[in-house]
């Protein structure tokens, strides 16, 4: 049986160079993790207003086939299939023009109403607490205050 010697330079890690180093990784989690935690809520923000640009858009081909937007009553289930009652969509297009309805980044439902007091129609989601008003990332996102 053959014992093969290691040489003294591989030796490994010491105990003191291991937590040297646990140190230094717990140095940069300390001073990085901040700055990355606080991002998340106005990554959801972010996303909020990608999503209602995407539905705005839709809509916005919605009125140009059909003459008008949907009303409250129809909704924006009106981008996924075809709405019943008034106005009835005489053009609208058998695709649909959304595959699915998203829900806002913290699952609560977008807002839709037809005529809104913005525009032809007010799109907008509740933010992070879910009701109306609120400030920071709790604070409503409409289509019409992201510059769309």
């Amino acid at each position: 049986m053959r014992h093969h010697n290691k040489p003294e330079s591989s030796r490994g890690f010491t105990l003191i160079e291991i937590m040297v180093v646990m140190v230094i990784l717990g140095l940069l989690v300390a001073i990085v993790a901040p700055n990355i935690m606080g991002r998340s809520d106005q990554a959801k923000v972010t996303i909020a207003e990608t999503q209602l640009t995407n539905i705005s858009k839709a809509l916005d081909i919605y009125r140009l086939d059909n003459s008008h937007y949907p009303s409250t009553q129809q909704g924006l289930e009106a981008l996924k299939s075809r709405p019943t009652g008034s106005p009835e969509p005489k053009n609208w297009n058998p695709d649909g023009y959304m595959k699915s309805i998203p829900q806002d980044p913290w699952g609560g439902d977008f807002q839709y109403v037809s005529p809104g007091a913005e525009g032809a129609y007010d799109l907008y989601s509740y933010g992070s607490d879910g009701q109306e008003g609120g400030d920071g990332d709790a604070s409503d996102i409409s289509i019409w205050k992201i510059g769309n």
